[in-house]
């Protein structure tokens, strides 16, 4: 059985999607959800049930899921801003709702409905790359967990090169099965594409990598590397360096010593906080749990590692202004945020984390802003540092800046699951530059990448209530409170409430929409 939606054909036997009339083939995960939701389009899909389906019930994080499902609508042209396709219905789960119909191979497709073009992305003004996830090819698929991390060490390795403009992990990591590399260089609007494979096996690695000229095809560089699992570190220095030198061969000496870091010397450590990772990055209470005793036996191991105290930090961070505001979670989120920054750390999303933290646990604004000078000196193409600054700004009153940055770190990951933050960055910006379309926009976008956040709902209510549209205010003001009931007002502005000229023209438009005062 064959099924066919606008120019798209799901066949079980050849286990690809084809686009437009070329074969383009997706990861094994992304097309059993796809052909899941297809199959049972008269109803919601449940995440339960999708967790069930396409994971066997394992423990899966909000954030892996939600990568999954815009990397099913990436496949088939759909995006979480238009869900033309893929809709979601928020504390329900996702439904196909494109124009279907079976074919049993004996009659041609109707006429085909014309799709509208990907997002198109000019060069940027200086040399530009995305790292693909390179191939588990061991024999264990669990393990490619660790693959992933050796992507993202590449990544951090990279962006710390001011000269140069690097995608984020969450961006390109959604071409993972995507074999056409100028595809790729044209959806993420780069000149330069890094693909290879990872194989562990024992105590032992090898990692291939080859950097592709994209416009041209030309591949540029090519190496294979045989370690030891203990020398796993100095391998992605050489590896990131590699690239940088192939892509600028008169890079200064200085800019390559910028490449390496201060990291933990455990693996073990290392391999606990790439597991936690997903879960600290959703922004999800109860993620947060499962990820804080990874991180803090992290920690055991290596008392000093930066990455741990950060992403601890953060989860402390959501577990207070989310479950409960306990102060304990208050004071562990600001000792794992200055612990992270103590150390002179020269990590730019580990400050960023940190800066984030310490501007709206501990209302030191003025070293939350230093601490984001710092990071972006570092990598001034790190999304944890723009998005975490631009944020801190919008609600400090510093609107040009915070919408500069949002908006460079939506370019810099266009795909990304973090960018509710960017877009809600946006949202306060315009609403109190009475720019009420604009804010309206900007939190649409933030809620339909991440729905089971209520503060993206917050935004929209007091947007569309500035718009006149006061019923839809008020149903969005319904939507905060059935996702986090005990939400007031005077709860909220613990955290954000700083600064009067920003925070009460917004709590004016949630009274009005009937949000609690508290």
């Amino acid at each position: 059985m064959l099924f066919l939606f606008e120019n798209f054909s799901l066949d079980d036997e050849r286990r690809e999607l084809r686009r437009a009339g070329a074969s383009v083939d997706v990861e094994p995960k992304v097309f059993d959800l796809l052909a899941h939701v297809v199959r049972n389009r008269d109803r919601v899909i449940s995440r339960d049930e999708l967790i069930a389906e396409i994971w066997g019930g394992r423990i899966v994080s909000e954030s892996a899921l939600a990568t999954c499902i815009n990397a099913a609508r990436t496949s088939i042209s759909d995006n979480g801003g238009e869900q033309r396709l893929i809709k979601t219905l928020p504390r329900k789960g996702i439904r196909f709702i494109g124009a279907v119909r079976e074919d049993n191979g004996n009659d041609e497709p109707s006429v085909k409905t014309p799709l509208l073009p990907p997002p198109h992305f000019s060069l940027p003004d200086r040399p530009s790359i995305a790292v693909l996830p390179f191939r588990n090819i061991g024999n264990d698929p669990e393990q490619q967990y660790f693959s992933d991390g050796v992507v993202e060490d590449i990544i951090t390795g990279l962006s710390r090169v001011r000269w140069l403009f690097v995608i984020a992990r969450n961006s390109s990591f959604i071409f993972k099965s995507t074999p056409d590399v100028q595809q790729v260089a044209r959806e993420l609007g780069v000149r330069y594409v890094l693909e290879g494979s990872v194989r562990r096996a024992g105590n032992r690695v090898r990692v291939s990598a080859q950097l592709i000229e994209a416009e041209g095809g030309t591949n540029l560089w090519a190496e294979r590397y045989d370690r030891l699992m203990d020398d796993i570190f100095s391998l992605q220095d050489d590896l990131t360096m590699s690239v940088v030198g192939a892509i600028e061969p008169s890079l200064r000496k200085a800019e390559i010593a910028r490449v390496r870091r201060k990291r933990t010397e455990s693996l073990d450590a290392y391999d606990l906080v790439l597991r936690a990772a997903p879960y600290a990055h959703s922004h999800i209470a109860e993620d947060a749990l499962v990820a804080i005793p990874m991180l803090e036996r992290a920690l055991e191991l290596d008392p000093g590692y930066v990455t741990a105290h950060a992403l601890l930090a953060w989860c402390f961070h959501f577990r207070f202004s989310r479950a409960g505001l306990n102060e304990s979670d208050r004071a562990a989120a600001i000792q794992h945020a200055r612990a992270a920054i103590s150390t002179g750390s020269d990590d730019a999303t580990a400050l960023g984390m940190s800066g984030f933290v310490i501007s709206l646990d501990e209302h030191d604004h003025i070293t939350a802003v230093n601490v984001f000078d710092r990071a972006l000196a570092l990598s001034n193409s790190n999304i944890f540092a723009l998005s975490c600054s631009a944020h801190v700004s919008a609600w400090m009153g510093k609107f040009e800046d915070a919408i500069d940055r949002a908006q460079r770190a939506v370019r810099l990951s266009p795909f990304d699951q973090l960018n509710f933050l960017s877009y809600n960055t946006l949202a306060i910006s315009y609403f109190c530059l009475l720019r009420f379309q604009d804010a309206h926009d900007a939190a649409l976008r933030s809620v339909q990448i991440n729905p089971r956040f209520s503060v993206c709902h917050l935004f929209l209510s007091a947007a569309l209530l500035r718009l006149g549209q006061n019923e839809a205010a008020r149903l969005e003001a319904k939507q905060v409170l059935a996702l986090d009931p005990t939400f007031t007002i005077r709860r909220f502005s613990v955290t954000v409430g700083f600064e009067p000229k920003v925070f009460t023209p917004l709590a004016e438009a949630w009274r009005s929409a009937g949000l609690p005062e508290g």
